[in-house]
């Protein structure tokens, strides 16, 4: 429960909206396994429901979309904090928005934020590893 709090529940308290700064690689990736660990037995949930009745899967599918529309703009704003770390701007964002390079672009921007932090403080701010 403390790493949820941590990881997950103080980001979207704190930075739900915050695109200043800097996101370490532990930051990202933990937020990025709760979102996953939301949406995955959502999803199978929903599924079950459109099998016993199609007004319950319409109804956990609508939860499902409000997720997505609710945790949309923190998890872009964490993925622009982690490019800031990588030493990127967050409008490399767009390159996996960018229809002939969709797969490509994201493949590039997986790449990004396997990166280690730029060591010491960049024009984004100071390391968050505190180094």
């Amino acid at each position: 429960m403390e790493a949820l709090d941590k990881w997950f529940l103080s980001i979207l308290k704190t930075k739900y909206a915050d695109f200043e700064g800097r996101a370490g690689r532990e930051e990202f990736w933990m937020y990025t396994l709760f979102v996953i660990l939301v949406f995955i037995p959502l999803s199978i949930v929903a599924a079950i429901a459109f099998a016993i009745s199609n007004i319950l899967g319409i109804l956990l599918f609508g939860v499902l979309v409000l997720a997505a529309i609710g945790l949309f703009v923190p998890s872009l704003a964490i993925s622009v904090r982690r490019l800031h770390d990588t030493g990127r701007s967050g409008w490399w964002y767009l390159i996996c928005v960018i229809p002939i390079v969709n797969w490509v672009g994201s493949i590039v921007l997986l790449v990004f934020y396997c990166l280690d932090s730029q060591p010491d403080e960049n024009q984004y701010g100071p390391n968050p590893k505190g180094q």
